[in-house]
């Protein structure tokens, strides 16, 4: 259950020091060349991995992932790309390839420069470690705050056989749509146009890593890659038709499951909440609702109390920035219809209260405005949030 699942793939996870203890540094590799694709934080404070390896993927090639944690190598100005292209130098030396075919990746502390010499180290440790059993290292050096690694595999069904699916993420703080401080990485066996590549990761991510909230921020460093080795003997996928929309769902599929898991794991998580906004005039209104709800600070901590204080849901409504009709507008937590046409309804509050129990909870708030609907996944605000954030460097 990790990128090594696919043909064609091998991984390892090694510590070179960037962290106090334990494994830093990643490295996932095609035994060829690959088609590859990518999505990138829209910060406009860029980390010199993504402008390193926006560079690298114009092409649409790439055979390996080289990826770090402990330090972003963000804020460091010209020596943070001197080391990032370093990094992408020494990778490209332990698998065999161009500098230009690595995907570079970072994560941890803004502002600290890369010990180079010693991530040089791990990355020839990490080549000469690289196995079809590595997934699981390399899926646990790339972790900071995060409690536990985040993988994935799954098999995809073609006409001509079955294809693999593998992925590993890391998250758990500075999480927002429109990626996060997260990073994510897919594998395939299946061989596909790169254009199609790009086009299948980026609606797979607009469902899924696009639509989950921890706190609002948005990291310098995200980036979410999918490397397609076209291991397996099929025919490859050239064009649009059954079977690029089999591919494109069972990507997406993967892309949500590891959504799921960083939510769960956000920063002194406690309870996961799902916000699905019904009746909107457009999708985009519905979406901007959402995550209005979702990334409220007195939403988040009514959840973190198990407060069904559905009051705070509707300032929120009323604050996205979006013209709607708050005396048409519905609330149910869970399945309890809390208030209907903007007003309190007659409802159970120790059922009420028995909804923050769920898992997820279901903040459902329609508008009956028109036909459109969003949703995103959030977490409560609690006091271990503050606790890790309040001592991140230290």
């Amino acid at each position: 259950m990790s990128v090594t699942a696919p043909r064609g793939f091998r991984a390892a996870g090694v510590g070179c020091g960037i962290k106090p203890a334990g494994p830093d540094l990643a490295l996932v590799a095609g035994d060829s060349g690959c088609s590859a694709a990518a999505v990138f934080t829209t910060n406009r404070a860029q980390a010199a991995p993504v402008l390193v390896s926006r560079a690298h993927l114009a092409g649409a090639r790439a055979r390996a992932i080289v990826a770090n944690s402990g330090c972003a190598n963000a804020g460091t100005g010209e020596r943070g790309l001197l080391d990032a292209r370093e990094m992408a130098r020494a990778a490209a030396v332990a698998v065999g390839c161009r500098p230009e075919e690595i995907v570079v990746a970072s994560t941890g502390v803004i502002g600290v420069p890369l010990p180079i010499e010693r991530v040089r180290a791990g990355i020839a440790e990490a080549g000469a470690s690289l196995s079809r059993e590595g997934g699981e290292a390399a899926a646990r050096a790339i972790l900071t705050t995060d409690t536990r690694p985040k993988q994935v595999a799954l098999e995809l069904r073609l006409a001509d056989g079955t294809a693999t699916i593998g992925a590993m993420a890391k998250g758990s703080g500075m999480i927002a749509p429109n990626m996060a401080t997260l990073l994510a990485f897919f594998t395939t066996d299946v061989a596909i146009d790169g254009r199609l590549l790009q086009r299948a990761l980026r609606e797979a991510v607009g469902e899924s890593l696009n639509r989950i909230t921890i706190d609002g921020d948005t990291s310098t460093n995200d980036m979410a890659v999918v490397l397609a080795s076209g291991g397996l003997p099929l025919p490859a996928i050239l064009d649009e038709g059954d079977a690029f929309d089999a591919f494109r769902a069972a990507l997406t599929e993967a892309a949500r499951r590891l959504a799921a898991m960083i939510v769960r794991d956000g920063e002194g998580a406690t309870r996961v909440a799902e916000v699905r906004v019904e009746g909107a005039r457009h999708a985009g209104d519905a979406d901007r609702i959402a995550r209005t709800v979702a990334e409220s600070p007195l939403v988040k901590t009514a959840l973190a109390g198990g407060d069904p204080n559905w009051g705070r849901i509707l300032a929120a409504v009323g604050r996205a920035g979006v013209d709607l009709a708050i005396e048409r507008l519905d609330l149910f937590l869970g399945d309890v219809w809390v208030a209907e046409g903007g007003r309190a309804r007659d409802y159970d509050e120790t059922r009420a209260r028995a909804a923050l129990d769920e898992d997820p909870v279901r903040i459902r708030i329609r508008l009956g405005d028109g036909s459109a609907a969003g949703w995103i996944w959030t977490c409560d605000l609690s006091h271990g949030y503050v606790d890790i954030n309040a001592h991140y460097r230290s």
